[in-house]
C-alpha cells in the first residue's frame, strides 16, 4: 500500500457563528509570530545564528501570546517562521529580507504610531487539537487557553464545512484556517490520510528532466522523443508581481500581501500543471524512472562561489522553486508507480548525447548545441535532459541515440513546444492563447 497526503478545501457554512473565534486566533497567531520574530532578531544580532524551531518553543512556550493557540498550532507558527528565517539565511541574493512583522502601523500627523493592526493569519491544528465529525462534516477545533472563559475548560470552535461534490473527508490529520483576502471570509483546508494500492509502473522507459531559466523544463524520453516547457509564464509573473508589490505604500499591507498570495497561487498551480501534463506523457511512452537532475549548487561555481548568470538570469533563477517543482513531480509520479531519482547535472550541458565529446564552446549560443566531432546540431536543452536520462556521471547501460544520416534534425533538434494557458493547462504551441496577469 502506498500512503499519500491529500489537502481539500472547504467551505465554512456557518460562518457568521465561528467567524469572530477565528478572527481570534487568527490575530493570535500574528502576535505570536512578531513575538519569535522579534526574539529571533536579537538571537542573531548578539550571536549571528537563528533559533530553530525548539530553541523558539523552549523560549516561547511560557509567554502569553503562546498560550493564545493550542499547543500542536503555537509549534507550527514557530516552524514556519524559522523556515522562513533558514530560507533568507540560505539566499544568495542581496535583495532578501529576513521574514517581516505581520502588522500595519497607522501614525497621526505627526509621526506617532497611535493604532496597530495584525492581519489573520493562517492557523493550523493537529490531530490533539481536532475532533472530526464525518457523519455531519463538522470539526471541533481546541482554542488557545488565552480564548476560554476559564482556562482549563474544554471549550472549541466547531466548524461545519461543505467540500465539493465527490470529496470523502477521511482520516483527517491537519486543518488548516485560512483567510481569503479578496473573499473577506475563511475557509478550511482539511489534509487527510490516503492509502491507495501500490501501481505498477507503466513500462520500463526512462525519462530525463532539464531544469532551467529561458525552458523550465526539457523532457527527453528513450522513446526517441523530446517535449520543451518555454518558462514565458514564470517570467511574465516574476517581472509583474514585483513591481507591483514595489508601488504598494505599505509592503506588509494588505494590497500587497494580496499580490503576493495570488503570485504563489499561480505558480503554485502552473507547478501541479506541469508536472500532471509531463506524467501523462510518461504514462503514454510507459515510462518507469524519471531522472530529473540535481540543482544543489546550481548557484555556485566549481570554486564554490556564486555563478552570474546575468541581471535577469539571476532574478529568474532565485524566484523560481527548483525544489518545490520537483517535490511536486515526485508526488504525482509515485501515485502512477513511476519512480522520480534525483541526477547530479555536472556536465550535462557541456557534453554531447550522441559521441561523449565534452566542451563548453559547442553549446554556441543560447537553444542551440552544435558538436565538432560528429556533427550533430540540436536543442541544447534536450540535449542536457538526454544526458540527464543516460545518467551520464554514472555507469549506465542504455546507449546514445541513433540520430541516423542526418545528425541536425529528428526530436533532439525539434522537440515539442507545449506553453501554459490559464484556462486549459499545457498545450501545443499553435494552441495556446495569451492571457495577461
Amino acid at each position: 500500500m502506498l500512503e499519500v497526503h491529500r489537502t481539500y478545501q472547504a467551505t465554512i457554512r456557518n460562518h457568521s457563528q465561528v467567524v469572530e473565534s477565528l478572527d481570534q486566533h487568527g490575530w493570535s497567531a500574528s502576535k505570536l509570530w512578531n513575538v519569535a520574530n522579534y526574539h529571533s532578531r536579537s538571537v542573531w544580532e548578539e550571536t549571528g545564528e537563528i533559533p530553530d524551531h525548539e530553541e523558539l518553543k523552549d523560549e516561547l512556550k511560557t509567554h502569553p501570546n503562546y498560550k493564545g493557540l493550542h499547543s500542536q498550532s503555537s509549534q507550527r507558527v514557530l516552524e514556519e517562521l524559522a523556515e522562513a528565517f533558514n530560507s533568507w539565511y540560505g539566499s544568495d541574493d542581496e535583495r532578501d529580507n529576513p521574514p517581516g512583522y505581520r502588522k500595519e502601523n497607522y501614525y497621526d500627523d505627526e509621526g506617532r504610531r497611535v493604532h496597530e493592526e495584525h492581519p489573520r493569519s493562517t492557523v493550523t491544528w493537529k490531530q490533539n487539537g481536532i475532533r472530526h465529525d464525518t457523519k455531519n462534516n463538522r470539526v471541533r477545533l481546541s482554542k488557545g487557553a488565552n480564548h476560554k472563559e476559564h482556562p482549563r475548560a474544554r471549550e472549541y470552535i466547531l466548524v461545519e464545512y461543505e467540500t465539493r461534490p465527490g470529496v470523502t473527508v477521511e482520516n483527517l490529520q491537519q486543518v488548516r484556517a485560512v483567510y481569503d483576502q479578496s473573499k473577506e471570509r475563511w475557509e478550511l483546508h482539511l489534509v487527510c490520510k490516503d492509502e491507495i494500492e501500490t501501481p505498477d509502473a507503466p513500462g520500463n522507459e526512462t525519462a530525463g528532466i532539464d531544469l532551467g531559466i529561458s525552458n523550465f523544463a526539457a523532457v527527453a524520453y528513450s522513446t526517441e522523443d523530446a517535449d520543451l516547457y518555454p518558462g514565458n509564464r514564470l517570467k511574465q509573473d516574476g517581472y509583474y508581481f514585483p513591481k507591483e508589490i514595489a508601488n504598494c505604500d505599505d509592503s506588509s499591507g494588505d494590497r500587497a500581501t494580496r499580490l503576493h498570495h495570488k503570485w504563489s497561487e499561480r505558480r503554485t498551480h502552473l507547478f501541479h500543471s506541469l508536472a500532471k501534463h509531463i506524467v501523462e506523457k510518461c504514462i503514454e511512452r510507459g515510462v518507469g524512472r524519471i531522472n530529473i537532475g540535481d540543482l544543489e549548487g546550481v548557484r555556485e561555481n566549481e570554486n564554490g562561489n556564486s555563478k552570474n548568470w546575468g541581471k535577469h538570469g539571476n532574478l529568474d533563477l532565485h524566484g523560481w522553486a527548483f525544489d518545490r517543482f520537483t517535490s511536486i513531480l515526485e508526488y504525482k509520479a509515485k501515485v502512477k508507480g513511476i519512480e522520480v531519482v534525483e541526477v547530479s547535472e555536472r556536465d550535462t550541458s557541456k557534453t554531447c548525447c550522441v559521441c561523449g565529446r565534452e566542451d563548453e564552446s559547442q553549446r554556441v549560443e543560447r537553444g542551440l548545441y552544435v558538436c565538432e566531432d560528429c556533427d550533430a546540431a540540436y536543442n541544447a536543452d534536450v540535449n542536457g535532459a538526454e544526458n540527464i536520462r543516460l545518467d551520464i556521471n554514472e555507469s549506465n547501460s542504455e546507449s546514445a541515440p541513433d540520430l541516423g544520416g542526418d545528425k541536425s534534425t529528428g526530436w533532439l533538434a525539434q522537440p515539442a513546444v507545449h506553453l501554459y494557458d490559464l484556462s486549459c493547462g499545457f498545450q501545443p504551441q499553435r494552441e495556446v492563447v495569451d492571457c495577461k496577469p
